[in-house]
């Protein structure tokens, strides 16, 4: 593999000016300097890996700086660049990006409460920015790339990691693509005789799919045309091999049951266009019963939008198809970098950027609540002025960052409480006035209630799930409407640990109970 050359890494950036090519030309020289000499398991030049990496980066939409730490990352860790060099060099935010990554590489190859600790520290820096997560996933990304370069016993520890922590957080942030890919390339590492399954079952059952996905691809394309579309683009693709897995294994290996393995994507201007582009497909195309989801009037909790849509075509072939406009695609592509921008525009302006920040996903946190509680509303504004930052980041890694900063939990329980929280399957409800809150199957009313601010969950008198009065140990199903009542008087007791499923809603009812047996000596 060549070294990706500075010219070809500002070549992905939309329209860099002058400042952004002289700092990132300046972070490559570093490097350049830095690395001379030190080579990969490969054999190749280490320059090959950050330039790589930048480039990905720049390639997704990243900005100047964060391209640029991304060229620097392995900088302070392998070479006799110092943080105060970086400093000086390149300012604060670039250095706190650096030692970000490099806070989560120091513990590479050790033992599992090392990893996990790492891990803690991975999520510490991410709630202080989004961007350090983004560079340690590209990296990770062109590490798995190059796996079999590295010695084998390395191999099946970075795969695992991989699956088990790096794509549950890419797929949780929405970015679709750096999820796929890391999946399905650590896949054959972890699982060797299941990827060999895989790959037999797919192919007898798809066989020529390339021919037959183009066939339909071209039929669709002139009915659209003929229907006077003239701004759309169309594409397919075979399912990924570890989803596929997933998949198979939920429905005892019987593939005959998957009704997405051949996938087409139809991206047209409007959400209108997605609508109406639904109703030419249907009566062209016979749809499959229950198979038809609408998220784009209920994004899923990662900000995914989509219509989705099973038909069967006039020979036969079982097509998923997804239609949704450029921008749904962006961001379904790149999750929260399309939103990272907002300080990250341009090395010479400190970037207002984006402000908004996956809209749908963020602002029951912000939004008064409850209406007879102006107590619960006031301390909602609150919270909203003191974190200015923060709500440019995912409820669910703040909520990491604030409970783990400190040394709370020990490294086995702090990933224990990941696993159960952040990456079990997720169910979505919303509050009366429509906001979406995110939360692992199984919760209740009560871990709804603390999502929502510490202050609700203290504080809960009665709960409504559309619309009917239900007991706190109610099990929430995805769609829900939660309305929650709150009395000053109300308080946690004891049994709330028994009915709370996250790890959040219990750490905050342990205080609240410690509280209030302090408060009775």
């Amino acid at each position: 593999m060549s070294i990706k050359t500075v010219k070809e890494i500002i070549g992905q950036l939309k329209s860099p000016n002058e400042a952004d090519r002289i700092l990132i030309e300046k972070a490559y020289e570093m490097a350049t300097k830095a690395h001379e000499g030190h080579v990969r398991y490969s054999g190749e030049p280490y320059m090959t890996h950050v330039a790589s990496v930048a480039y990905h980066l720049a390639s997704i939409g990243m900005g100047p700086r964060t391209i640029s730490a991304g060229l620097l990352h392995d900088t302070i860790e392998d070479t006799d660049i110092t943080a105060e060099d970086i400093e000086r060099e390149f300012g604060a935010e670039i250095l706190f990006l650096v030692e970000g990554v490099t806070k989560l590489s120091s513990v590479r190859y050790y033992g599992t409460d090392r990893h996990n600790e790492s891990l803690r520290k991975l999520f510490v820096a991410t709630s202080q920015d989004l961007r350090v997560l983004v560079i340690k996933l590209v990296d990770r990304l062109h590490n798995i790339q190059t796996l079999e370069f590295v010695p084998r016993e390395k191999q099946l520890r970075i795969a695992r990691e991989t699956l088990e922590i790096y794509v549950p957080v890419a797929h949780r942030l929405g970015i679709g693509r750096l999820r796929k890919e890391l999946e399905d390339l650590a896949f054959p590492y972890v699982f060797p005789e299941e990827y060999k399954r895989v790959c037999a079952l797919l192919e007898q059952k798809t066989g020529k799919s390339e021919q037959i996905l183009e066939r339909e691809r071209k039929i669709l394309q002139k009915r659209l045309a003929d229907s006077g579309y003239t701004q759309f683009n169309t594409s397919y693709r075979v399912k990924g091999l570890y989803s596929l897995y997933q998949k198979l294994k939920r429905r005892e290996w019987d593939i005959e049951n998957i009704y997405d393995l051949l996938a087409m994507r139809v991206v047209v201007e409007s959400i209108e266009d997605c609508y109406r582009t639904l109703g030419i497909i249907h009566e062209m195309w016979r749809p499959l019963p229950k198979r038809v989801k609408d998220y784009i009037a209920f994004p899923k909790p990662n900000g995914y939008q989509s219509l989705h849509t099973t038909v069967a075509t006039q020979h036969g072939t079982i097509l998923e198809i997804q239609i949704r406009t450029q921008k749904m695609h962006h961001e379904a592509e790149y999750g929260v970098a399309s939103h990272i921008i907002y300080k990250d525009e341009t090395a010479s302006d400190s970037g207002s950027g984006s402000s908004s920040w996956f809209g749908n996903l963020i602002p029951s946190l912000f939004r008064p609540f409850s209406r007879r509680s102006s107590v619960v509303n006031d301390k909602i504004k609150k919270v909203t002025k003191d974190r200015p930052h923060k709500e440019k980041i995912p409820l669910w890694i703040s909520q990491i960052g604030d409970n783990y900063s400190a040394d709370k939990a020990s490294g086995a329980e702090f990933i224990e409480d990941a696993r159960k929280d952040f990456f079990s399957n997720r169910i979505f409800v919303f509050t009366p006035i429509g906001d979406v809150v995110d939360l692992p199957v199984g919760a209740t009313p009560i871990d709804f209630a603390y999502a929502i601010h510490s202050e609700i969950g203290d504080h809960i008198s009665g709960v409504k799930v559309n619309k009917k009065l239900v007991q706190l140990d109610t099990e929430l199903q995805n769609g829900d409407i939660v309305e929650v009542e709150t009395k000053k008087t109300a308080k946690p007791t004891q049994k709330w640990l028994l009915i709370a499923k996250t790890s959040l809603a219990k750490r905050r009812i342990k205080s609240a109970l410690l509280g209030q047996t302090d408060g009775h000596h």
